[in-house]
């Protein structure tokens, strides 16, 4: 049984100032009962973020794979949970277009973060390009494929869907296209894990708002949102929290 999960990123956005919004989407997790809530915050308010609301799920939006060492500008797993994150996304597509990062690369940094107790939110999805060339499919289960440690489970594993094309621009994919993705991602999950596959929450993530998210996380084998500018506010991020627990049934 899987219970739906909204996550928010806010990516290279955020103050001190901006965490006073955390209290209200705080309140509407605590009242959101049958679902789980998160939000990624930069680095510099993961502490802060976890002393406001300690009852919130706070997380990292990278770490590094590697432990410590020679690596100016990077930050590890050991030092974001040391901070207080519960939890860190790797593999985002911002990542793989503008820093050059890999699949292997998302497979070592999910691998660093569980070895440190951190969940792990790994992302997975093609560009407007492979889209239009027929390869959506074929480029989503490679990167899963390369991407998913052997030992990845739901206690600490989630995968999120996210179209590079859909991501800030305002445009979604129809539902039966975000289903068909999801259907083929869990099917590849199965082939690679077995039977732990079921227990692996699959999240959907573009341009999710308001309006849309109850018609996108009623969709089959769509377990939550990775929400990116719609969760920099309560106005906008407590909406979709409400959405999804208007949809908590777990999914099987």
């Amino acid at each position: 049984m899987r219970r739906k999960l909204v996550a928010g990123n806010w990516k290279m956005n955020g103050s001190k100032a901006a965490l006073a919004e955390l209290d209200a989407i705080a309140a509407a997790a605590t009242a959101a009962r049958g679902i789980d809530v998160a939000v990624a915050v930069p680095f510099t308010l993961i502490h802060p973020a976890t002393a406001r609301v300690p009852g919130l799920s706070i997380g990292a939006e990278d770490v590094h794979e590697a432990d410590s060492g020679a690596h100016t500008g990077c930050v590890s797993a050991a030092m974001v949970a040391e901070a207080g994150a519960r939890f860190t996304i790797v593999g985002h597509s911002e990542r793989r277009a503008d820093q050059g990062e890999t699949s292997h690369d998302a497979w070592a940094k999910a691998t660093a973060a569980h070895r440190r107790g951190l969940q792990v939110i790994l992302c997975c999805g093609e560009t407007e390009a492979e889209r239009d060339a027929g390869r959506a499919e074929r480029v989503v289960q490679a990167q899963i494929e390369k991407s998913v440690p052997d030992d990845a489970d739901g206690s600490w594993f989630t995968l999120a869907y996210e179209p590079r094309w859909a991501i800030g621009t305002g445009r979604t994919p129809t539902a039966e296209e975000i289903g068909s993705i999801h259907a083929i991602a869990r099917a590849k999950l199965r082939h690679m894990i077995g039977e732990r596959a079921n227990g692996v929450r699959i999240l959907y993530g573009g341009s999710v708002v308001g309006d849309n998210a109850a018609a996108i996380l009623g969709t089959d084998d769509v377990d939550g949102a990775l929400v990116g500018g719609a969760s920099l506010t309560a106005a906008k991020f407590v909406p979709i929290i409400e959405a999804a627990a208007g949809l908590d049934r777990p999914s099987r």
